[in-house]
């Protein structure tokens, strides 16, 4: 069974299509990376995935579930992280942690939440600082962990790379493959040509709300990869 199956998905806001007929399937363990850049339809896509939006036209399944009929039973098996995720400052990276798969409906304990952290490649010595001062990668890590404790099925990344530096995109990419071992469907939306190419398994380059490309990421260079990205945004 797919982990996510988009058919057809078309939505309009005062008249403009945002996206229109976008079909897309991920299974189990795949990572998908969708191109294209701000206003492209993105977020819009995701925000459908999740239920925020309801799409015009076509149909959604996040492992099997139709999450426009259902959405909150689809919200369940699926982790978001935003551009920037949202910790309580006030708490620790182990408490944040146990505090967010309470609200999924998960009780962890102490040790637990301590070894998705570091599953999640968060150093030990943060389990137990306060979130106030985590970089944006380190507040990615605990985000990749509460998606680990909510045992999702289906990881969204909206923009992740963006503000990260060279370590830190290399870190993200680490916890994007152990992800994807564990078979979490991973669906990236971004406009990082370069860093795509080292994780995901398939990429398709959205420009003004349709799919004009999709390819295996194995299949296509770097080089190659920017002149075909051009060039659909320029068709």
């Amino acid at each position: 069974m797919p982990a996510l199956r988009l058919d057809s998905v078309s939505i309009a806001f005062n008249g403009d299509r945002a996206v229109a007929d976008l079909s897309l399937t991920l299974a189990p363990g795949e990572v998908y990376a969708l191109l294209g850049p701000n206003g492209a339809g993105k977020t819009t896509t995701l925000n459908m995935i999740l239920g925020f939006l309801k799409p015009d036209l076509g149909s959604i399944h996040v492992g099997g579930i139709d999450a426009v009929a259902e959405p909150l039973a689809a919200r369940a098996r699926i982790a978001y992280l935003p551009e920037s995720v949202m910790l309580h400052p006030g708490l620790t990276a182990t408490e944040n942690l146990s505090y967010f798969a309470l609200l999924a409906g998960r009780r962890i304990d102490a040790a637990t939440a301590r070894r998705l952290l570091a599953d999640a490649g968060l150093q030990d010595d943060a389990h137990d600082r306060r979130a106030h001062g985590f970089s944006k990668g380190m507040r990615q890590k605990v985000g990749v962990a509460i998606a680990l404790a909510k045992e999702a099925r289906l990881l969204l990344l909206d923009e992740p790379t963006s503000g990260l530096d060279a370590s830190a995109a290399n870190d993200l990419s680490q916890v994007i493959r152990s992800a994807s071992d564990r078979r979490i469907a991973v669906l990236m939306a971004t406009h990082d040509l370069f860093r795509v190419k080292d994780v995901a398994h398939r990429l398709g380059i959205l420009h003004a709300g349709r799919l004009v490309e999709e390819r295996d990421a194995a299949s296509i260079g770097p080089v190659e990869l920017e002149r075909l990205y051009l060039e659909r945004l320029a068709a």
